[in-house]
């Protein structure tokens, strides 16, 4: 007996026992129950020793299938005796690991489909350890090419079975983005998917409206945070999260939350836990914010609410798509532009007044900023201010307009945000991502119709393709993640003002769209029709080939990609979808205003301020043929655009559901504007070579350079990103309006901006030396008025009789940061 057992054909028959073993205990998986109080102390320690010996396999039958494949043309060399010893221990720790992991989830109380993944690869590992044992047994010394073959394919085999059981290992200990959350895209991916958090919101009474809002928000919350360990996929602890029975049902050690105390709920102590705590939740990953933190507290003070499913359908607003042309209110003395019209019977409504209008300086500053980006010089206010004609600001807003490439310029700083295009970045590198800067630049100069300028957008030419195709260097990233999922949601945000990216992993818990349906839409930007996967489970159903809306007309299923494309964009674009109309009608009112009738401008099912003025201006956009620049001067020519701005203690107020419109918002430079006017006062920010898209090398003659680079046209920098401009590797329709510790940091103490006033003061030094000149010709350029009594008395004592660098630069420094230069007001 000893004898036989030394023989190797011994050890393939104790493998196949063992295999035989792992089946009987392995048909319970899937059925995991937890843990009793009961359980056997050596039980539980054998389990845990599963991460421990599951390496083994891992790393020697990798090693070993790579030696193998050195070894490919010469099976005899000396490599083979390591490989056969790699080969032989990693498939014995393979099997051995098996028995002990399920003896790891029975005893540690883990279940879902995550595991069951895990299991199920990991006896397919081990089986096929048993048949590589086996057949590794059977060479010869000198064997045949159909033994080595044999052999060698249920090695490769075996290992890549082994590596993908590891993956799903790691993913239950560290998260399913433990490998993918380190890369590049992964900070973007959250970004893509978290909307910001108006807490303000629901500080008062909830209506049914708010309650179904909070709700919306709590689930979107767990569902970003805690779904990795809490949901059907994976639970630990025996708590889940992703339905109301599991949620309040709680886990192992009890409840979770205590409706109306959230002092008392364990989940609140435990979200704001320190990060290296032993209960700290998450356990794995970023912790939640501030906002998410406040939240959750804010839920579960108001009660908890959480609505059976049958109770979630159709209670969220859903806004017409049909144009609607309201008649306009009765003419009034004074309100000759028809949106003034509107905002009157508003106020009426409301018990509001008009404000007074503002005076030249402010209006004048106002539509340069708006229309060109720019500060007025001292010359064109004078000249401004001694035109006597009565309709003066209607005829300089005009010809502001008609200085294309200035508004070009200007505009294009918005369209590269929500179209995520920029000059640089991830991408480019691998050619996975196009530029479109060309195309879009010369759409604006020429002021091309807005139906055509989205045509080009979805049936794109060569130049325009870059913005639905998807971000293709980020491959697929997950099945909510990939480029033709991404195409359907930038789509739906930018153009149609609809937030896809829940609705893309599971039905929506914010509206009323359903996981099918993105499918459906994702499906036209697709070369094959499209698998539909749920929360990354793939569900085996087709995905159909659709609009959102089907009133818009029916895309051809058997068309090619370039066909589909055809028919969405000319399905989109009829007046019949007044939803788009009304999206950039909206987004063009809060650039110019501080706010959009609708907020967020993403999400056009919320009720607007006005329905009849935002209805009434689409309608009027589409009959003056699409053109963006008329919309710009029916804005920016009425009263209520000329009237004086409001401030607010916190954009939170802005954002409120009870918002009531009274005017424009003040709102702060942008990070372009506030570039351009530092470097046309003072000296330039980015010199010639930074600019990475220079329209002036075009041949048009016509066209004088600026004598600085102006920053929508260089790539982002530490210093534009501190000021407000985001990453445009996804889409952003609006900037931050709150001022952070890191724009107070790179104002105050950042390289390129002393560098810029140092300069500007080495300059003009060499041109004034009275204080007072230099004083009176920055107020001039920065405010567009000369400095009061009392500035110039603190400037001449600052700056003393013979100023130098340092002290005009000090003076640059004063000026800049006041509100006054760098609000639009």
């Amino acid at each position: 007996m000893k004898n036989n057992l030394q023989k190797p054909t011994s050890l393939p028959l104790f493998c196949l026992l063992i295999g035989g073993i792992l089946f009987i205990n392995f048909s319970a998986f899937g059925q995991t129950e937890a843990p009793e109080e009961t359980t056997f102390w050596l039980w539980q320690f054998l389990g845990r020793l599963h991460p421990l010996i599951v390496h083994f396999p891992i790393a020697l039958l990798v090693v070993a299938a790579l030696m193998e494949l050195l070894t490919s043309k010469r099976y005899n060399l000396k490599l083979r005796p390591g490989t056969k010893i790699l080969a032989t221990i990693g498939a014995m720790s393979a099997i051995l690991a098996a028995p002990i992991g399920w003896l790891l989830a029975t005893n540690e109380g883990t279940s879902g489909e995550l595991l069951d993944l895990h299991q199920w690869i990991g006896i397919g590992t081990a089986v096929l350890s048993v048949f590589t044992l086996y057949f590794l047994s059977k060479i010869p010394r000198r064997p045949s090419r159909s033994q080595i073959k044999v052999f060698r394919s249920f090695l490769f085999l075996t290992a890549i079975c082994v590596s993908i059981a590891g993956h799903f290992g790691g993913s239950l200990t560290h998260g399913e983005d433990f490998l993918t959350e380190v890369l590049p895209y992964e900070s973007n991916e959250q970004e893509i998917e978290k909307t910001p958090i108006n807490l303000v919101t629901y500080q008062s009474e909830l209506t049914p409206d708010k309650e179904m809002k909070l709700i919306g928000e709590v689930r979107m919350v767990l569902a970003h945070n805690c779904y990795k360990c809490h949901s059907g996929a994976k639970i630990e602890g025996e708590l889940r999260l992703d339905e109301k029975e599991f949620v309040f049902a709680g886990g192992e050690n009890g409840q979770i939350l205590i409706p109306g105390n959230p002092g008392k709920s364990e989940i609140i102590r435990r979200i704001n836990l320190r990060k290296n705590h032993d209960d700290v939740m998450p356990s794995k990953g970023k912790l939640l914010s501030k906002d998410e933190r406040e939240l959750l507290s804010l839920w579960i003070a108001k009660g908890a609410p959480w609505p059976d499913g049958a109770a979630q359908q159709s209670v969220y607003r859903v806004a017409e798509l049909a144009p609607r042309n309201p008649t306009l209110p009765a003419y009034k003395a004074g309100l000759d532009n028809p949106i003034d019209l509107w905002v009157d019977q508003y106020f009426l409504k409301n018990k509001l007044e008009w404000k007074g209008l503002v005076d030249d300086k402010t209006y004048l500053r106002r539509i340069y900023l708006d229309v060109t980006g720019m500060i007025p010089s001292p010359q064109e206010l004078d000249e401004f201010r001694n035109d006597p004609r009565p309709d003066k600001r209607s005829i300089w807003l005009q010809d502001l307009l008609n200085q294309s490439d200035e508004y070009a310029t200007h505009w294009l700083t918005f369209w590269n945000d929500a179209l995520r295009n920029d000059y640089t970045g991830t991408g480019y590198i691998t050619n996975g991502r196009y530029n479109i800067t060309d195309w879009l630049y010369t759409s604006l100069r020429e002021n091309k119709p807005y139906d055509q300028f989205v045509k080009e957008l979805l049936n794109p030419t060569e130049k325009s393709k870059g913005f639905i195709e998807g971000i293709k260097w980020r491959g697929t990233v997950n099945a909510s993640q990939r480029t033709e999922m991404q195409a359907a949601q930038n789509v739906g945000q930018v153009i149609l003002g609809l937030n896809l990216k829940c609705a893309s992993c599971h039905d929506s818990f914010i509206s009323d769209w359903k996981l099918e349906e993105s499918y459906a839409f994702a499906n036209i930007f697709a070369d094959s029709t499209l698998e539909v996967s749920r929360c990354e489970v793939p569900t085996g159903k087709m995905a159909k080939t659709k609009i959102l809306w089907e009133e818009l007309g029916d895309i051809d299923s058997a068309a090619n990609r370039a066909e589909k494309l055809r028919q969405l964009a000319d399905r989109l674009v009829q007046p019949a979808n007044g939803r788009m109309y009304r999206t950039i009608v909206n987004r063009v009112w809060k650039q110019l205003m501080g706010r959009g009738m609708v907020e967020p401008v993403d999400e056009m099912d919320n009720e607007p301020w006005s329905q009849d003025l935002l209805d009434w201006l689409a309608s009027d956009f589409v009959e003056n043929g699409y053109d963006l620049k008329a919309l710009i001067y029916q804005i920016a020519s009425s009263k209520i655009y000329q009237s004086q701005s409001i401030g607010y203690e916190s954009y939170d107020e802005v954002l409120a559901d009870d918002y009531k419109f009274n005017g424009m918002v003040r709102r702060r430079m942008t990070a372009e504007q506030f570039s351009d006017a530092v470097s046309e006062i003072v000296y330039p920010l980015f010199p010639d070579d930074a600019i990475k898209y220079n329209p002036f090398e075009l041949q048009q003659p016509e066209l004088s350079k600026p004598s600085f680079a102006r920053a929508s046209l260089v790539a982002n920098n530490p210093f534009l990103t501190a000021l407000g401009r985001p990453n445009r590797e996804i889409v952003s329709t609006s900037r931050d309006a709150q001022g952070s510790l890191l724009q107070a940091l790179e104002l105050t103490n950042g390289e390129r901006l002393n560098t810029a006033l140092q300069k500007g003061a080495e300059k003009w030094k060499t041109q004034l030396s009275d204080p007072v000149q230099i004083t009176e010709e920055l107020y001039l350029k920065a405010l567009n008025r000369k400095p009061n009594e009392k500035e110039l008395t603190i400037a001449k004592e600052a700056l003393g009789a013979n100023p130098g660098v340092a002290q005009i630069q000090d003076l640059f420094w004063a000026v800049i940061l006041l509100p006054e230069f760098q609000m639009v007001e």
